[in-house]
């Protein structure tokens, strides 16, 4: 589905309707596939350091998205999957180092002697999940589709 919508919508859409079409890509976690969590983070870390390249991100870890399955993952530490996540953004021009310190969970307690603190892209996945089940998006793919019409 996304590659439909990026290859072929996308552009009919900019060139006829840009100014009458948004599309807004919420992220939605699916909780089943661990690594789920993992790859949803890292796009909430391109939003927040290059949000310009969050679809061009999201295309590249779609085309590499076995990569991040769970049999592919399961033997990988969480933080060197955030490190191969990394790379990925700077194959896209986005700073993997930036991404990278965004994504990794330190082995240390939190300041607060905190032993489940997260990153820095966690209060950002709160909110993303919190706004998935206000909209009732619970699997994917889920898309919503919203018309407004201006009246003259």
């Amino acid at each position: 589905m996304f590659n439909t919508v990026y290859d072929s919508v996308f552009p009919l859409v900019k060139s006829k309707y840009a100014e009458n079409v948004q599309f807004i890509f919420r992220q939605q976690i699916q909780p089943w596939h661990p690594s789920s969590t993992l790859v949803h983070e890292a796009g909430v870390a391109v939003l927040q350091t290059n949000p310009d390249k969050f679809w061009e991100f999201s295309k590249a870890l779609f085309d590499k998205q076995d990569e991040y399955f769970d049999v592919n993952v399961v033997n990988e530490a969480r933080n060197q999957t955030y490190s191969r996540l990394s790379k990925l953004a700077g194959g896209v021009g986005i700073d993997e180092k930036k991404i990278y310190s965004l994504l990794e969970i330190s082995d240390k307690p939190g300041a607060d002697g905190s032993l489940n603190s997260g990153n820095k892209v966690t209060n950002d996945i709160k909110l993303i999940t919190k706004a998935n089940r206000l909209t009732g998006v619970h699997v994917t793919p889920t898309v919503l589709f919203n018309v407004r019409t201006t009246r003259v």
